[in-house]
């Protein structure tokens, strides 16, 4: 039963909550503290600020904290998988109209206009992260990195994952 408890505790502040986890957060603390009692107000309090000093989304992280405390890891298991259900049944039965849909005139004159917006962003937050590097790393590693990722994804067809595994180790050795 605690199990259940946990699911509905996490399951039904998701689904009700618009904006992500800091709206679903007064929702979460009405089930944990008042409804089911597993933790006081200063507990909450207290993972409150713990979680949100972490990076990371903050609903599966009370999740996940809450859950283990109650029952274990399975409880940590069940309470994370109810705060993601919500937003991955969303988007399973999305993704299902849009490939059910996927040659109708409308989807693609929808995905004409979406795409290119969606490449403005990546291109802005990829400006964004070579200024930061820039100015924290000084502009040969930078260029070194920018052209050897380049080389590594494009030229060699390297997997874009072991290629940002390398600027990571790059990163934390030499810079």
């Amino acid at each position: 039963m605690t199990y259940l408890h946990l699911f509905i505790a996490f399951f039904f502040p998701n689904i009700l909550a618009y904006g992500g986890g800091p709206s679903a957060i007064p929702l979460i603390e009405h089930e944990v503290v008042e409804k089911y009692e597993w933790m006081s107000k200063t507990e909450f309090s207290e993972l409150l600020a713990l979680a949100n000093s972490l990076p990371g989304p903050i609903a599966t992280k009370m999740a996940g904290y809450i859950g283990f405390e109650v029952a274990g890891v399975l409880g940590s298991i069940v309470a994370l998988f109810a705060t993601i259900a919500p937003s991955l049944a969303l988007m399973l039965l999305l993704l299902n109209l849009l490939y059910k849909h996927s040659n109708s005139p409308r989807v693609k004159r929808l995905s004409s206009f979406v795409l290119p917006a969606i490449a403005v962003l990546m291109l802005s937050l990829s400006f964004d992260f070579l200024q930061t590097s820039y100015k924290h790393n000084n502009w040969i590693p930078t260029v070194l990195l920018v052209v050897a990722s380049y080389f590594a994804l494009e030229k060699f067809k390297i997997h874009p994952a072991f290629v940002i595994l390398a600027g990571l180790l790059i990163g934390g050795l030499f810079l």
